[in-house]
């Protein structure tokens, strides 16, 4: 196996299937705003996932149900114009694809001509195989997604650990094959045993980034503003704070009120 490591200008799908041959792992991370998305990308992540969960962090649902097609757009939008190199995948709303393969081809032609995205995500196997042979062979990317699947949390009723059990971790492991036949170009496991997860990435030519599935995949994605800090109340095993910016914006609009009410801003320096 290479131990060279390539400096890639603009990360692609091809990249990434590069950097599993070469066993160089792959970071990838959420990002729904300008700002934010342009200090991912800086960073030097490979993929910023335009996520669902923006449902939740940004607009305060409960699930990743309520989002729509409009509104993911809108977020891929403002990631898109402020990453110069990173590959910028974008989920599919839940009912953009489960019941219609030409609806979910309609949908990631929107995703990619009005935000300017790189590629889509689909959650779900065989009961999606038409929507993602119908993307594909239309020339759009497909990233797939298996295990615990957000958008289907109304099925089934909790977020704990998936596949746990012999039959359920057959069948993950015979879509993870499917997904791959179909040509997806990589595929997220959520929430998995971990000896599960190394097996399908041991088994796939394409790579598997994990979220809660172990250290034995191709690569990890978390949710931008849990590594964060920005989200005390969410606290599963798989997430590592690297901020606690929970605090730091907290104390930081606690002391600009107490500077305006006190008329200690702005001082003579600060005015014209």
């Amino acid at each position: 196996m290479s131990s060279v490591k390539k400096n890639y200008s603009r990360i692609t799908t091809n990249s990434l299937l590069e950097m599993k041959a070469q066993g160089e792992k792959i970071a990838m991370l959420t990002a729904y705003d300008f700002t934010l998305a342009g200090l991912v990308d800086q960073a030097g992540v490979e993929v910023i996932l335009v996520g669902d969960s923006a449902s939740n962090v940004m607009a305060g649902h409960e699930t990743t149900v309520p989002i729509t097609l409009d509104q993911m757009i809108y977020h891929a939008g403002a990631v898109v114009r402020a990453a110069k190199r990173a590959l910028i995948l974008v989920d599919l709303p839940f009912g953009t694809y489960q019941s219609d393969s030409k609806e979910a081809l309609r949908s990631s032609i929107r995703i990619m001509k009005e935000a300017g995205a790189h590629a889509v995500k689909l959650e779900g196997g065989h009961e999606i195989k038409d929507s993602i042979e119908r993307i594909i062979q239309a020339g759009i990317p497909v990233m797939g997604h298996l295990g615990l699947t957000p958008q289907s949390i109304y099925k089934f009723g909790t977020y704990t650990v998936r596949a746990r059990e012999e039959a359920e971790a057959q069948k993950l492991l015979e879509d993870a094959k499917l997904l791959e036949q179909l040509g997806c170009f990589a595929i997220v496991l959520e929430k998995i045993p971990a000896q599960l997860a190394q097996k399908v990435a041991q088994e796939l030519k394409i790579p598997v980034i994990g979220i809660g599935a172990g250290a034995q995949v191709d690569g990890q994605v978390l949710v931008l503003h849990d590594m964060l800090g920005m989200n005390q109340e969410f606290s599963p095993r798989f997430l590592r704070r690297y901020a606690d910016l929970d605090q730091v914006i907290s104390t930081a609009v606690s002391d600009y009120t107490s500077d305006v009410k006190s008329g200690n801003f702005p001082n003579e320096q600060e005015q014209y």
